[in-house]
């Protein structure tokens, strides 16, 4: 779809961790930035010692703010819930914190991670992000999608768990260099062929996404709701 002609408006995307926001709507990002909207990721947590080193998650951190210059990101958000224990920290907790966001930014359009993805830390993500969006409040968000993370939303289990069948698709032809060089900014989570977190694997991607309907290249979403 071509975004010239479909305003998302204002976007929040809300990444569980840094890097997902790239390999899942980073062609995205691009495209609105440079035709002038407004795009916000929101990191939802990040790793805590000592699962994690204060090193690893310094040049984790620096990475993503290169990546998310090169995107043309308006502002990226830190909310510093612990990695790989969403589902240990109360759910309030992470629906409040994604709440006062859509509140503080009053988005038109939020990206949000697929609830099949395998990760746990994704599944919460999205059931919170439908919380902090739902259509009760004044000026909540009119478009939502779910974006699929190369290693996370094709390693789960076929028929027990939510297949990714996208039916929303953002022509990122002329973006997909930029996509490539975000995630290339993010050398400590790239892998070698033929691992999925690979930039041959997301080139990959695109090609395949963008032959579904006929373009060069293409991210996919899932359709959560869109109110016109």
């Amino acid at each position: 779809m071509d975004g010239s002609h479909f305003p998302f408006g204002r976007t929040l995307v809300v990444a569980p961790h840094p890097d997902d926001e790239v390999l899942g709507a980073g062609g995205t990002i691009a495209k609105l930035a440079s035709g002038g909207e407004e795009v916000f990721v929101a990191i939802v947590t990040e790793g805590k010692p000592p699962a994690f080193d204060a090193a690893t998650i310094a040049k984790t951190q620096a990475e993503a703010k290169e990546a998310h210059r090169a995107l043309g990101v308006r502002e990226t958000l830190w909310l510093r819930l612990p990695a790989a224990q969403l589902a240990e920290t109360a759910h309030a907790s992470v629906n409040s914190a994604l709440l006062d966001l859509v509140r503080r930014l009053r988005p038109q359009t939020v990206l949000v991670p697929f609830v099949g993805d395998i990760h746990m830390d994704h599944q919460l993500t999205f059931t919170s992000a439908l919380v902090a969006c739902r259509p009760h409040q004044a000026g909540f968000p009119k478009l939502i999608l779910a974006y699929e993370t190369l290693s996370e939303t094709n390693w789960n289990a076929p028929y027990l768990s939510p297949g990714f069948l996208p039916n929303f698709f953002v022509d990122i032809t002329e973006h997909l260099e930029a996509k490539v060089k975000a995630m290339q900014l993010f050398a400590s989570q790239l892998r070698e062929p033929p691992h999925e977190r690979s930039i041959a694997s997301l080139r990959a991607l695109a090609t395949l996404r963008g032959a579904t309907v006929m373009l060069p290249a293409a991210e996919a979403f899932v359709l959560v709701r869109h109110v016109v």
